[in-house]
């Protein structure tokens, strides 16, 4: 029997007490499980290991976080220091998010994900969407339960012709809203997958990228197996990486 793909999910960094520790959130982990792979949780990396690491992967999970891409990789200072950052996050998951694409490897990114994913490809972020005329506001309930706070939020508008309208045949779905942050500048080389009301990018792909790749502002892994459109989206990320492992794992002919 094939073991299950490999996926690789980039671990957060906290204090708790007075001890770091690397974390990753319960419901990416088993998100990945629903597509029908293995979670492989990874601390912080240093340059020289990514090759090593991404050897090892049919696909990787970026997940979303409390914290925010520190604003000097798109060249600003921060906008409101009371909310959390995680440099060394962004020290290996912003190199690495290139070398996935290069590599063939297929990529989903959740929110911070999504963010890092288009300031790692050359592109910037509003770091207050709120903030913005002509924009809503995109951040969840605070203080509210999660059933509230990631409850459906708004509608997206799918674009035609693309992947997400390829995986979800749909031209229209109902997300969840749970960002402070959003896409200000896209990267050159995404093609937008969909926009929120207001014109917000919600759905990016790297256009010219070998493997699926997608990457979404909204919780798909928020009670996934309970929802149609995220079960589509991890059941096509799960196909890809099997379709990765087929092609990048053939095990070696014996000796004869």
């Amino acid at each position: 029997m094939k073991r299950k793909p490999v996926v690789l999910i980039p671990a957060c960094n906290r204090v708790l007490g007075q001890h770091p520790f690397h974390v990753a959130g319960k419901k990416y982990v088993e998100a990945v499980r629903l597509a029908g792979c293995l979670p492989l949780v990874v601390p912080s990396l240093a340059a020289d290991e990514i090759d090593d690491l991404l050897d090892a992967a049919d696909g990787v999970l970026l997940t979303g976080s409390p914290s925010n891409v520190h604003p000097v990789h798109f060249g600003e200072e921060v906008h409101d220091t009371a909310l959390p950052l995680d440099p060394e996050r962004d020290t290996w998951t912003l190199p690495l998010i290139p070398q996935v694409i290069q590599r063939g490897i297929p990529l989903f990114a959740i929110c911070r994900g999504f963010q890092e994913a288009n300031v790692a490809l050359g592109g910037s972020l509003h770091q207050a969407v709120h903030e913005v005329p002509g924009q809503r506001d995109h951040r969840g309930a605070k203080d509210a339960a999660p059933e509230v706070t990631y409850g459906m939020a708004h509608p997206v508008d799918v674009m035609p012709g693309g992947l997400l309208e390829r995986v979800l045949d749909a031209k229209e779905i109902t997300v969840n809203s749970v960002h402070g942050q959003g896409v200000n500048r896209l990267a050159p080389g995404l093609r937008v997958e969909a926009r929120a009301p207001d014109g917000l990018v919600e759905a990016f792909t790297v256009e010219k990228a070998t493997a699926f790749n997608l990457c979404v502002q909204w919780h798909p892994e928020w009670q996934a197996a309970t929802n149609p459109v995220s079960m589509k989206l991890f059941t096509a990320f799960g196909d890809a990486c099997r379709t990765y492992r087929d092609r990048h794992r053939t095990a070696p002919e014996p000796d004869r």
